[in-house]
């Protein structure tokens, strides 16, 4: 049985209590998903990134508050698309303390001689 059924099928055994209580868990976490964005432990140290790629959000805002032309970054990253780079954009207005901090954490490593994201 696919796990959708499954899930059905265990949802209508709930109680209305019980089923408001997972459809709220389930809308909070759907009110932070960002489509083409992905973040995983174990992939850039948690970061944020482009999905599929080891691409860090930060990375890309880093580049564009240096100045950095969205058509430039394509040229850069090949595997970039401008759907792409949009989902980075919505993802850095929602989590701006999240993006600067990673960003001040990257130039730290920098300024200690260590590699960036290491």
């Amino acid at each position: 049985m696919p796990l959708a059924q499954e899930i059905e099928t265990f949802l209508a055994g709930l109680s209305k209590a019980d089923k408001a209580q997972v459809l709220k868990a389930v809308a909070s976490e759907l009110l932070d998903a960002y489509p083409g964005i992905e973040s995983h432990p174990d992939v850039c140290g948690g970061d944020a990134c482009v999905a599929g790629t080891r691409i860090s959000v930060w990375v890309l805002e880093q580049a564009r508050r240096h100045g950095v032309s969205e058509s430039h970054l394509l040229a850069e990253y090949p595997t970039l698309s401008a759907q792409d780079l949009a989902n980075a954009w919505s993802y850095v207005r929602s989590h701006r303390d999240e993006i600067n901090e990673q960003i001040h954490r990257n130039e730290e490593a920098v300024d200690r001689g260590q590699v960036p994201g290491g």
